[in-house]
């Protein structure tokens, strides 16, 4: 765990920014009519069980953020989180350009940093 007043507010700023952005997308697809665009996408990758695999992703998103937010279960929230994101940037977007992908690198990046440092202490977690 990092030290220091500054560390925790800078852990509290990546887990408000990130954690309420990924929730939203979440969000967007679970109470935004996108779920039946969104299966057909993961059944065009080629995962079995698509419905099962769209759905799995939609609510790491919208749970996964919302429990970043509050820091509870940070770096769980933020595995589920981790591996959306990396199934995103690597293969849904692989062929992409970059801007098309450079969403879904950061919230993978922020994960990525959350599962390795945690919530910090302004969390319900407090670690």
């Amino acid at each position: 765990m990092l030290g220091g007043k500054g560390a925790d507010f800078g852990l509290l700023w990546l887990r408000l920014w990130m954690g309420s952005g990924i929730a939203l997308h979440g969000f967007q697809k679970v109470f935004g009519g996108m779920m039946p665009r969104f299966i057909e996408g993961v059944a065009q990758m080629g995962f079995p069980l698509p419905v099962v695999f769209a759905w799995a992703a939609a609510l790491s998103e919208l749970a996964g953020g919302a429990l970043i937010v509050l820091g509870l279960g940070t770096r769980w929230a933020a595995a589920a989180v981790f591996t959306t994101m990396s199934v995103a940037a690597f293969l849904a977007h692989a062929a992409d350009p970059l801007s098309a992908k450079e969403l879904a690198l950061a919230y993978w990046t922020i994960a990525g940093a959350l599962i390795f440092l945690g919530p910090g202490r302004l969390s319900l977690d407090r670690e």
